[in-house]
């Protein structure tokens, strides 16, 4: 890999998401040598995922190059790279392009679309969980307006314009919103010899609400807003199989359509060797100690997504969102270099700032730990805070200026297919 030997102690970081980022950043400027590793040479600013995959951004403005974030740290370097295994033995980081010793190593990949062991469903369906992905989402539903076009066949032409989203969750609930506006505002100016009346948006949940990490006031709003933009919502139902056509469930309710989205669950991206069974638990995580080491272990650790911590107020584990993700980088920083200098650990107290939907225009959910919102004020507060959250002022002025003019000009200007998609099963 070509990293320069060094007396400072190595710390490798797998994963350049919300909480590789957030750690590298603790440690700038430390007497310590940070190596990044990551499959992707930027940063995804993953909540705006939807809107890249409905043509509200391009995928540049939610993405930012890795090196440009950290390049005035000393002792900081950057490989591109796929990690292929963990040797905890010899203390190795194994990837394609080589072997890299380590002093601490802390695993941050993240976490992938879950699609629980249903492999017709992940050969046909399409996930959002990557920049890739949601760019071959957003041609595929262009592309399935331009194909109803072209045939006689009604059957064929619903079937396109028919969009079937599993999981209730916030990602299931915004593309919905955003898909439904898309509709109303702009498929009757793009195709006026389209009847785009007869396109059909469906969230299909396996619970008996959607929404349900929020309270139970944001789920029925949620539901109301969706319910007004002409969104079916189908709970406690779960899909069962799709074939790329038809779409079946553990009922008698069907659905033909092109396009299934899948929103209904992710799991930890796990590394071999650290996935055996006595420190991987539901979900695929690795079981972390409150100062998230990894079990059995004393120098490496897990955080993100990937890491599974135990609280009182969270049984299950932390939520696998940005916040504690953010929050146990920062934390992780500081007792890493406490660790180096042989001082006690500090135990990691998640601060929980709330959770948060939108559902299109003027429309959110908001709840915090003191307050529960909804409606415009709610959404004014989703922008702002994912204003403050984006990385570089570039971005923040670029989704800021887009926001601004899809809002006033009810439009949506990055309706491109600039890579065509090639979807599974013929219609």
């Amino acid at each position: 890999m070509n990293i320069p030997r060094t007396s400072y102690p190595r710390i490798v970081i797998i994963g350049g998401g919300f909480a590789g980022v957030a750690l590298a950043k603790k440690l700038s400027k430390q007497e310590v040598q940070v190596v990044l590793l990551d499959k992707n040479n930027y940063h995804t600013f993953q909540p705006l995922l939807y809107q890249v995959s409905t043509g509200g951004l391009e995928p540049d403005s939610i993405a930012y190059p890795i090196r440009k974030i950290l390049k005035d740290f000393p002792n900081f370097y950057f490989r591109l790279a796929h990690v292929e295994a963990i040797d905890t033995e010899k203390n190795k980081v194994i990837t394609n392009i080589g072997k890299l010793k380590f002093d601490y190593l802390v695993v941050a990949t993240g976490s992938k679309t879950n699609y629980f062991g249903n492999s017709e469903i992940e050969k046909y369906s399409m996930a959002m969980k990557t920049i890739p992905q949601s760019l071959n989402l957003r041609s595929l539903i262009l592309e399935n307006f331009e194909e109803a076009l072209l045939t006689s066949d009604l059957n064929e032409r619903n079937a396109l314009m028919n969009f079937v989203i599993v999981g209730g969750g916030p990602t299931g609930v915004e593309l919905a919103g955003a898909l439904a506006e898309i509709k109303k505002g702009i498929l009757p100016k793009d195709y006026p010899d389209l009847d785009t009346r007869m396109a059909q948006i469906h969230i299909v949940q396996s619970a008996d609400c959607i929404l349900k990490g929020m309270s139970e006031k944001a789920s029925e709003k949620a539901e109301a807003f969706l319910e007004k933009l002409g969104v079916n919502i189908w709970k406690n139902i779960r899909v069962t199989h799709y074939d790329g056509k038809t779409v079946t469930t553990n009922t008698d309710l069907t659905f033909e359509t092109a396009t299934l989205i899948w929103a209904a669950g992710v799991k930890g991206a796990k590394i071999k060797g650290l996935d055996s069974k006595d420190i991987i638990t539901q979900g695929n995580r690795i079981i972390i100690n409150q100062f998230n080491q990894v079990k059995g272990f004393n120098h490496i650790f897990a955080i993100g997504d990937i890491a599974h911590m135990v609280t009182d107020n969270f049984p299950g584990g932390l939520p696998m969102m940005a916040q504690p993700a953010i929050q146990q980088g920062k934390q992780l920083g500081d007792n890493l270099l406490r660790l180096i200098e042989q001082k006690p650990l500090m135990p990691f107290v998640y601060k929980d700032k709330g959770v948060m939907a939108t559902i299109g225009r003027n429309k959110a959910v908001v709840d915090l730990k003191r307050f529960k919102f909804q409606g415009v004020f709610a959404w004014f507060v989703w922008m702002f805070v994912h204003l403050f959250f984006l990385i570089g002022f570039r971005n923040r002025m670029v989704v800021f200026i887009n926001w601004v003019y899809n809002y006033v000009r009810f439009d949506r200007e990055a309706r491109l297919i600039i890579r065509p998609f090639k979807r599974r099963g013929d219609f």
